[in-house]
């Protein structure tokens, strides 16, 4: 009896349906398949939209992304950058220790050593390398404060390399070495100063470890600058 009275009730709602649906069609002239199509319609808009609003923020992202970087980017110009001009720029001496001493200048000639250029020993220092003026140069000094191959940095010289002794050299005197007495005049004569002691001498020098110190690549504007001079 129950089961009946769902079937009847189920049957009158599905005539109650058709009948509306009949109406609705009849009064609007829209059917049940115009219905199925807006529907999609309206969802498919949506789904745009959404995918539309989606790619404009990620571009906006992009836009404040790129904007981020090329406020940040800098370019330096040649004319900010300051390359060192000299040793002492170049070179913080002040890690090495200092002494204060006499220094002369002298040559290979007659007037320094005695030797004639016709001497087989002219321009031989008692270390037994060349005199040279060059970045690192051959300079005199007493052997028993500074040994054969100390390092030196003599202001206003450069660097000097203990390859001499002298008779008159002696304490705290040294002797730097130029190509002619007119040098030794001009450009220095006798200084008392301050000089720095970068590396004391094992006694030992030699022309290789000389042209070594000499083909330094990272000084080699300074050298160029020395020679120039």
């Amino acid at each position: 009896m129950r089961i009946k009275k769902i079937i009847r009730r189920t049957g009158m709602t599905l005539l109650f349906l058709g009948a509306f649906y009949t109406t609705v069609t009849a009064v609007s002239n829209v059917t049940l398949a115009d219905m199925n199509v807006w529907m999609e319609q309206e969802i498919q808009g949506h789904s745009d939209e959404i995918q539309s609003t989606s790619e404009n923020r990620q571009i906006g992202l992009k836009e404040k992304s790129l904007n981020t970087v090329k406020a940040d980017k800098r370019y330096i110009s040649s004319d900010e950058i300051k390359a060192p001009k000299t040793l002492e720029e170049a070179v913080n001496f002040d890690q090495y220790p200092s002494t204060t001493v006499v220094a002369t200048g002298y040559t290979a000639g007659v007037e320094s050593t005695g030797k004639t250029p016709s001497h087989p020993q002219y321009g031989i220092t008692y270390s037994g390398v060349k005199v040279k003026r060059d970045l690192y140069s051959t300079i005199a000094a007493d052997l028993t404060v500074y040994p054969i191959g100390t390092i030196m940095y003599i202001p206003d010289y450069g660097y000097g390399v203990v390859a001499d002794k002298g008779s008159a050299i002696n304490g705290n005197k040294i002797d730097l070495y130029y190509h002619s007495v007119e040098d030794v005049y001009s450009q220095w004569g006798k200084k008392e100063l301050d000089i720095f002691i970068v590396e004391l001498g094992d006694g030992n020098l030699t022309e290789e470890h000389l042209l070594n110190l000499n083909e330094n690549d990272a000084l080699q504007v300074f050298r160029q600058q020395l020679t120039e001079n």
